[in-house]
């Protein structure tokens, strides 16, 4: 094959810069190669600050320098490692140089799965070391939730899907749509975004991630680490719903509960206000026969109680009774006993009065003189001549008068 020679073959008197030979060479090479497929072993994998990403292809004979600018490189799900054989697509050129690379424009693993296998298991094997994926950190759904959350596209059909099955279940909860790019370039910072907007909403009571159905490629931002640890830090219980019930993405291993569907997903948020109302009847239809059954056992017991309270009374009141009757007796006895003693005490006294009393003394002849006011008269002056007085003897008085001695 004859290359074209882009430079002038006419003689020249001033030699040719380094650059213009670069240049020609560049030339040459980019139109004797077309776009094409390269097939070898990464090695000498570099990333530079800027996102550039710097490797060799190499096969058992050779090997190629190549470049991966940022924008093509932020389409390949995980960065490459030293040893992977890959598909590479892109143009032969020349660096300033001079040295022959190749600009890669795509990447692909030639393992099974690809690069999106190799970025699975990268982030699969980072949240499992992190206790992410661990069953036991999961949380229940609350019964009766006021709020929900939606993470998801607002075009697309599963907002729409959570809308019809919410109204249709419980049209009493408020849903709140944060939205979000759920598939291409873009949407795993954008769902970051909206998982951190749904963080900051404290009214929220369960939080739905997810998208309907599609290809692997479709679905692949919801395998995203960031987003996977975006969920798993959610203050609401999460409830992913990605894809078909086929399609398992890392949202849906670090979720608390995994839908198949966002339909599916609406279904598990909430409950079924047919059966609530069901469940509400029947319970109260086993709180009024428990109620009644109470009651009537009540009722019983009561007049059992009654029974025996009464029958314990009469007992009580005869049993008093009897005993006032023999205290009543007891103190009968004791109180003529009493009373005898008292009037034989009486008796004696009385006899002791009668021998002491004056009366006494005069039925044995003597008499008492008195005068008229009633004083006793005792001595012989008391007796003046002419002086009047009563002598009191036994069965009277009789008046008297003093007289004159002789």
């Amino acid at each position: 094959m004859t290359l074209p020679l882009p430079l002038d073959q006419a003689p020249r008197e001033r030699p040719y810069t380094v650059l213009e030979i670069v240049e020609a060479a560049r030339r040459v090479v980019g139109h004797a190669f077309p776009p094409l497929w390269v097939e070898g072993e990464i090695s000498n994998f570099k990333i530079w600050r800027t996102g550039v990403w710097y490797f060799s292809l190499k096969d058992q004979t050779a090997q190629l320098r190549c470049v991966m600018f940022r924008g093509d490189a932020q389409r390949v799900p995980a960065a490459p490692e030293d040893g992977l054989r890959v598909f590479a697509r892109g143009e032969l050129s020349v660096s300033k140089r001079g040295d022959l690379e190749f600009i890669v424009r795509e990447l692909l693993a030639t393992t099974e799965g690809g690069f999106f296998a190799i970025a699975l298991a990268r982030a699969r094997a980072a949240l499992e070391k992190d206790g992410l994926l661990d069953p036991a950190r999961k949380r229940r759904l609350p019964a009766f939730p006021q709020v929900i959350g939606v993470v998801t596209s607002p075009a697309g059909a599963a907002w729409h899907d959570i809308v019809a099955v919410v109204a249709r279940r419980w049209p009493h909860v408020e849903l709140v749509l944060i939205g979000a790019r759920v598939q291409g370039e873009g949407a795993p910072q954008e769902l970051c975004r909206a998982l951190a907007l749904a963080g900051r909403l404290e009214r929220l009571d369960v939080l739905i991630v997810g998208r309907g159905g599609g290809s692997k490629e479709d679905l692949w931002a919801f395998n995203d680490e960031r987003v996977a640890r975006a969920v798993a830090a959610s203050r609401a219980p999460t409830l992913a719903a990605v894809g078909h019930e086929t399609d398992v993405t890392l949202t849906d291993l670090v979720a608390d509960v995994r839908a198949p569907t966002p339909s599916a997903a609406a279904e598990a948020a909430v409950p079924d206000q047919e059966q609530v109302r069901a469940r509400l009847g029947a319970a109260a239809g086993a709180l009024g026969t428990g109620i009644a059954r109470r009651l009537a056992l009540a009722r019983a017991r009561l007049a059992h109680a009654t029974t025996r309270l009464s029958g314990a009374v009469d007992r009580r009141v005869t049993a008093t009774g009897e005993r006032l009757h023999r205290a009543a007796a007891r103190m009968g006895t004791a109180c003529a006993s009493r009373l005898t003693a008292r009037q034989s005490a009486v008796a004696r006294l009385a006899a002791s009065l009668d021998a002491l009393s004056p009366l006494k003394v005069l039925d044995r002849g003597y008499a008492v003189a008195r005068d008229e006011a009633g004083t006793v008269l005792r001595r012989v002056a008391d007796f003046p001549a002419g002086r009047p007085f009563r002598l009191r003897v036994a069965d009277g008085e009789v008046p008297a008068r003093a007289e004159e001695k002789p």
